[in-house]
């Protein structure tokens, strides 16, 4: 019972911490710090430079920054102006006309740029004026941006996958190959529920677009192809074994800069800004890496992890209830942290006695960063509710009610994984099977 008070002080600490305003780092570290000094003798300052030393000296590490510098060159060409004008005339007879643009076009820039925030702004930065312009109902068109740019998260090469990956020593290219057919199932709820509406509502929707020929579809389609061959090249070659996840994310960059340059998008001036954004946001996920790598060695000092599996083990829940449980957690931990930051502060606690109750740590990673979607859209700390509430000025609780419908799907798709974790299993199995 002292065990689990003491563990209780570390966690009411990191969340006093973290509610003061003080770095997720920083919070991590100085917790880490804390539960050293109170379970053990253990020099503190050797302990921290060894750790921080070995979380920062990891090969698999090197896909992350390459991944996000790879999205970063993509959200400042033209690529979403291409992409509208690309997929508008193929969405426009199906029901839901072209807001079914939002949901595929952030399944593309999903797949090249790892990033929720950074796909609602890219694509939301085109689709809302355009779509606002043609008279589409503004609550569908915010809700649908909203939902579907949480595939950032999942579909690869996803960041926090790679975050995930390097957290708990799970191959990333595995786990890159987990994510395609939940994103993919993702989508198709998505895509569904806007069927599905507009069936409901066709009088709010204006009227259709002409009809355009095969070969002008095409030829309006042109840009998108470079595109796609781009994410095929680079899934595809980890995939196929040919490339891992480090070599693909570096033959991505070069690819992406080509592209780039070819829409003459690429100057002195957006090459700087992407590589210093990729740098700024690569160095945040290295030092709270950095932190929760100390924290959880600490924590093993500690024995908390084992304590609490100990406590969890001795409740009996069965592993739909652990699931149910963590689920409720996650949901509420999202609403005040980022998705990484999520990820890094719970899975050296949680993933001991989800091994325990016989869960695949394969599956969890997929299930996680599913949940961790949901957090994208919820008040107060919903990141795409912010870009979007920035790009069309309405209140963060309106922007919220529209992407609602976007949060039960996300729940739906968890329901889906948990009844049937072949979604989540079989491809990894089948591409393991082959060699690759």
């Amino acid at each position: 019972m002292a065990d689990l008070l003491l563990s209780l002080l570390l966690v009411v600490a990191l969340f006093a911490l973290l509610a003061s305003g003080v770095w997720v780092a920083f919070s991590l570290t100085l917790v880490g710090m804390l539960a050293m000094a109170l379970f053990s003798s253990a020099p503190i300052g050797q302990v921290l430079a060894t750790t921080v030393w070995g979380a920062s000296n990891s090969w698999a590490l090197a896909a992350l920054p390459l991944f996000i510098w790879m999205g970063e060159i993509l959200f400042r060409s033209r690529l979403a102006e291409d992409m509208f004008t690309g997929l508008a005339p193929w969405m426009g007879r199906l029901p839901g006309r072209l807001l079914h643009v939002n949901v595929v076009g952030c399944g593309i820039f999903a797949a090249v740029s790892g990033s929720s925030a950074a796909t609602a702004a890219t694509i939301g930065k085109l689709s809302i004026p355009e779509l606002a312009k043609r008279g589409y109902p503004e609550r569908m068109v915010i809700g649908t941006l909203a939902g579907s740019a949480t595939l950032g998260l999942l579909i690869p090469p996803s960041i926090i996958l790679i975050v995930y990956g390097v957290a708990t020593e799970q191959s990333i290219a595995r786990l890159f190959v987990a994510g395609i057919l939940p994103g993919l199932m993702l989508m198709a709820l998505f895509a569904g529920y806007v069927v599905l509406w507009s069936l409901v509502n066709k009088s709010r929707l204006p009227a259709p677009e002409p009809r355009l020929p095969l070969g002008e579809k095409l030829r309006r389609s042109r840009r998108l192809f470079p595109v796609i061959g781009l994410i095929l090249g680079v899934i595809g070659s980890i995939y196929a074994g040919i490339a891992s996840p480090t070599d693909a994310a570096s033959v991505g960059v070069l690819l992406a800069l080509l592209l780039s340059w070819s829409s003459g998008s690429l100057s002195r001036e957006t090459f700087a800004a992407a590589l210093l954004g990729a740098t700024r946001t690569s160095a945040m996920i290295a030092f709270i890496l950095a932190g929760a790598a100390f924290l959880t060695v600490a924590m093993g000092f500690a024995g908390i992890p084992r304590t609490l599996a100990e406590w969890i083990a001795a409740m009996e829940l069965s592993p739909y209830a652990l699931i149910a449980a963590l689920t409720a957690f996650f949901i509420v931990l999202g609403c005040f942290l980022d998705g990484i930051s999520v990820v890094v502060l719970t899975t050296s606690v949680i993933l001991p006695m989800v091994e325990k109750a016989g869960i695949d740590p394969l599956w969890f990673g997929i299930y996680v960063v599913l949940v961790v979607e949901m957090s994208q859209i919820t008040p107060p700390v919903g990141f795409n509710l912010f870009v979007i509430q920035s790009l069309t000025g309405r209140n963060i609780l309106e922007v919220a009610r529209a992407a609602l419908p976007f949060f039960a799907l996300l729940l739906v798709a968890v329901l889906l994984i948990v009844l049937f974790p072949g979604i989540v299993t079989w491809l990894p199995a089948t591409m393991l099977a082959g060699g690759g």
